[in-house]
């Protein structure tokens, strides 16, 4: 399956582009604290952040064009708290007022990379983003403690975990460990022995990895990597 990705005019936005196949497929979607705007071809959906890995399987012929908001700008681009969809893809038209969503899957339809593009140019001129998001996403991406990012930004540790129900759907900790686990998966793919990936990437050791890949992404280290490969 041919899949690209670049990034857009927004930082912390990236276009993807999946292209169709002639038979249906089925692949596992790891967390990754982002929000998506998907285009499949005949309609616009929101897939929400996913908390741990789920199946997603691509009909016959069906290609995707999507724009994906991480640093938690999801929320003000889309004007869509992250929490309301966390493990959710609802349709557009279900989640803003009818008629806008309809332009806009309108525009799309005629061209999917230039009407998202374009969308994303104006929306971000005119939405506020708080730099929250974008500080306490690199913080988790380098596995910060919790407590240490409430005293660093100033906030208690309740207030912190509510704003981040807001930006990515779930808590800091949380966070935390869905981007541990993508730095540990980019080691591994690298050849880095897991025994090693553990130690580089902040597991307590190769049982604590395997332990975190069961349970955010439900099988075990070797066949999740058996399946990037694929």
């Amino acid at each position: 399956m041919a899949y690209r990705e670049r990034a857009s005019s927004v930082p912390g936005v990236t276009l993807w582009q999946r292209d169709a196949l002639p038979s249906a497929s089925s692949g596992r979607i790891l967390p990754d604290g982002c929000m998506d705007l998907i285009w499949d071809g005949s309609r616009l959906f929101v897939a929400g952040p996913d908390a741990r890995a789920r199946w997603h399987t691509t009909e016959p012929n069906v290609a995707y064009v999507g724009l994906r908001f991480s640093m938690g700008l999801g929320p003000s681009l889309l004007g869509l708290p992250a929490d309301e969809l966390r493990d959710a893809t609802p349709d557009l038209e279900s989640l803003w007022p009818g008629r806008e969503a309809r332009v806009l899957a309108e525009e799309v339809a005629v061209a999917p990379e230039a009407g998202l593009e374009a969308w994303l140019g104006v929306r971000s001129a005119r939405a506020e983003v708080p730099r929250i998001g974008s500080v306490v996403f690199e913080l988790a991406s380098i596995g910060t403690p919790v407590a240490a990012m409430a005293d660093g930004l100033g906030v208690g540790v309740r207030q912190l975990h509510r704003r981040c129900l807001h930006l990515f759907g779930y808590g800091p900790q949380h966070l935390v460990r869905v981007l541990r686990l993508g730095r540990a998966l980019h080691a591994a793919r690298t050849g880095l022995p897991l025994v090693e990936v553990a130690v580089t990437t902040g597991y307590a050791d190769q049982a604590h990895l395997s332990r975190e890949v069961r349970d955010l992404a439900g099988t075990t280290p070797g066949r999740l990597l058996g399946e990037s490969g694929a």
